[in-house]
């Protein structure tokens, strides 16, 4: 069963106008609301100093430039007024998540913890009408024929949602919109030991949480491509008896833009701090001779393994790399005493080769050189790559609205932090600089793993710290690209 949410007749219908998309580094330049109180209806909106520039694309898009907002309130000043308007209502907007998220970092900003049931019309237009395709604010203006004086100004465009409000509900039965709107702002019952209003604010975004019992122990550590539905199943109906929902008592959750954030954060969560294995070790080809190779195991407390070359697998512990040795030896028929895995004197055959598992090098019937480029073979798709950089990078992810970017800090296969505006990238830059005494491990096995198929795949931008100093910002693309306001998306 979920969890009443505030009365459908009391209702704020919100939209802002902003100098960009990103809620982190972009600001509110404008506040449309509709606040409906059953009969009571009534309309505020105000203009906003962004206390910083505004583009010529933001002000041709909404008609609202710098001069017009040079004797506006800080939202600051704005604050307790705005924040007395949403208290106690069900906060409605088109893509919900982008004027929520705007509002909730703004409050933050001046020190007001911001919390509301939120309810997105692109998910109930969905909802309501899954034959169509197409959910953005200008098509459903058109498709329900509503007349809008003055589109992408906040009022204007909240009272175009009050108005969709009223066309839905004169079409359809109120109870199936009652039922949508609880499908889709509502949540199940948590159990009464977590604070329920905190979980409002679970976000429908990728990310990491971990679920801690009475003991402050984690439970589950887990990673999700929407956070609020995947923790939010753990409670319903059908699992509410299970383990893991009898047995929390605390739920953290930490947002990302994309699949590689997630998984970072989900490392960040199971292991604080972090500390590689102890005896994290590799097999290394050592030259014995003129075409000569074998494998020496090599340990990373004793290698840095983000820049030797000829490296083959990870493993944390020597019995797991001598398991995966033989395994390699016996599938490639490679003599035992050339790889290392059995004490034998020259000239004497291998245990291998009386079984037949062997072609005979340790006895002469085939050449050293030969089995040396038989066992590079065998090791070949072990191959660890040597980082490919000269120093840090950092990988710029972005989430499919370009409503948050984060810059994910790489350096010699060890993640050194997360920057979502342009002072704490630059921040993190220093550290990588002086690493020596920052006690960052230089190789984390599970970065090399996850952040390797990453640089493999291509898929995200690079950015160097001489690339910042060269005026390169990675936080300035979501600002203009594509960019038409929040209630554009669907």
């Amino acid at each position: 069963m979920n969890v009443p949410i505030p009365r459908h007749d009391s209702l704020v219908f919100v939209d802002l106008e902003t100098t960009g998309a990103n809620f982190v580094n972009d600001r509110i330049i404008e506040i449309g609301l509709v606040e409906v109180d059953g009969d009571d209806v009534r309309e505020w909106s105000r203009l906003v100093d962004p206390e910083g520039p505004i583009s010529p694309f933001i002000a041709r898009l909404t008609g609202i430039d710098a001069a017009m907002l040079e004797s506006a309130p800080t939202f600051a000043q704005l604050a307790p007024e705005i924040l007395e308007k949403l208290r106690g209502r069900l906060f409605v907007a088109h893509n919900a998540r982008f004027d929520y998220g705007f509002l909730k970092h703004e409050f933050g900003r001046v020190g007001i913890d911001f919390h509301a049931t939120r309810l997105c019309t692109v998910k109930l237009s969905r909802a309501l009408f899954p034959g169509h395709r197409r959910h953005n604010l200008d098509t459903l203006i058109g498709r329900f024929g509503i007349a809008v004086d003055g589109r992408h100004r906040a009022l204007a465009d909240a009272r175009a949602l009050w108005e969709l409000w009223r066309r839905w509900h004169a079409l359809l039965p109120a109870e199936t919109i009652r039922a949508a709107v609880e499908r889709i702002a509502g949540r199940p019952e948590l159990p009464p030991r977590l604070d329920a209003a905190r979980f409002d604010d679970l976000p429908e975004t990728p990310g990491a949480y971990a679920v801690f019992g009475q003991d402050g122990a984690p439970l589950a550590v887990k990673r999700a491509s929407n956070l609020r539905r995947q923790v939010f199943a753990h409670f319903s109906l059908d699992r509410r008896d299970s383990a893991l929902a009898r047995g929390a008592w605390r739920i953290e959750w930490r947002e990302a833009a994309g699949e590689l954030g997630a998984r970072l954060r989900e490392l960040e969560l199971a292991r604080t701090p972090h500390r590689p294995p102890e005896d994290l070790c590799s097999w290394q080809l050592v030259r014995h001779g003129e075409g000569d190779f074998r494998p020496a195991l090599v340990f990373a407390r004793d290698v840095d393994f983000a820049r030797a070359e000829d490296l083959f697998g990870l493993y944390r512990a020597p019995k797991e790399a001598i398991q995966v040795l033989r395994k390699l030896a016996e599938a490639h028929r490679l003599c035992l005493r050339l790889t290392g895995l059995e004490e034998s004197r020259a000239g004497e055959p291998c245990a291998a080769y009386g079984r037949g598992l062997c072609r005979g090098a340790c006895v002469g019937k085939e050449t050293v050189s030969l089995h040396s480029a038989r066992l590079m073979t065998a090791l070949a798709r072990h191959r660890i790559r040597p980082w490919p950089h000269p120093g840090p990078i950092a990988l710029i992810e972005r989430d499919e609205f370009g409503m948050r970017e984060d810059a994910h800090v790489i350096d010699e296969w060890a993640y050194l932090g997360t920057a979502s505006d342009e002072a704490a990238l630059d921040a993190l830059f220093e550290i990588a600089s002086a690493r020596e005494d920052s006690g960052i491990p230089r190789f984390d096995p599970d970065i090399y793993r996850i952040v390797g198929k990453c640089l493999r795949d291509g898929r995200l931008e690079t950015l160097t710290p001489a690339q910042r100093a060269s005026g390169q910002r990675p936080f300035s693309s979501a600002r203009e690209k594509g960019f038409a306001g929040g209630a554009d998306t669907g």
